[in-house]
């Protein structure tokens, strides 16, 4: 069976790819993704069961009405605010190691080359900066926690 990791890692290299077609088969689970008018479409499997797919976290699963309103009542009303986002689909990591501290945590005053958390994808450990001099107001993601593509990760006041 393919696990979620494994499919989104493959919707993000085909994407990033010159491949438009691409089929794959595993223990009897087959999957097919095409890409249409540069985005990538994946099509239903063939076996007859149904693979369960759920998302990590209720946040992803959300329809993007409801979770923009949720950010503008959470986040404070400031034209000043900037979020980072995450650059890539991979795994939240607050530290570099699970013994020291955070990078950042709220109320950390950071500049633009600032690394506030690392996003690690295909085991490539990514360091994220903050992009804008300001106060962390906010850490919206969890340690460990799988991140997507453009998903908001800290809010900074500039």
């Amino acid at each position: 069976m393919f696990k979620l990791q494994e499919i989104k890692e493959l919707i993000k290299l085909i994407d990033e790819s010159n491949i438009n077609d691409f089929s794959y088969e595993q223990d009897g689970a087959k999957i097919e993704i095409k890409k249409s008018y540069g985005e990538v479409v994946m099509t239903s499997p063939v076996q007859s069961t149904s693979i369960p797919m759920q998302a990590p976290s209720q946040k992803t699963a959300e329809p993007v009405g409801e979770s923009a309103a949720q950010e503008e009542a959470t986040a404070p009303s400031n034209e000043n605010l900037h979020k980072i986002t995450s650059p890539m689909v991979g795994t939240f990591y607050a530290s570099s190691s699970p013994d020291t501290d955070a990078y950042v945590k709220v109320g950390d005053k950071v500049n633009k080359d600032s690394v506030v958390c690392i996003v690690e994808a295909m085991k490539l450990f990514n360091e994220i900066t903050a992009e804008v001099d300001g106060e962390i107001v906010e850490i919206l993601v969890k340690d460990g926690e799988l991140v997507e593509y453009g998903e908001p990760l800290f809010i900074v006041k500039a």
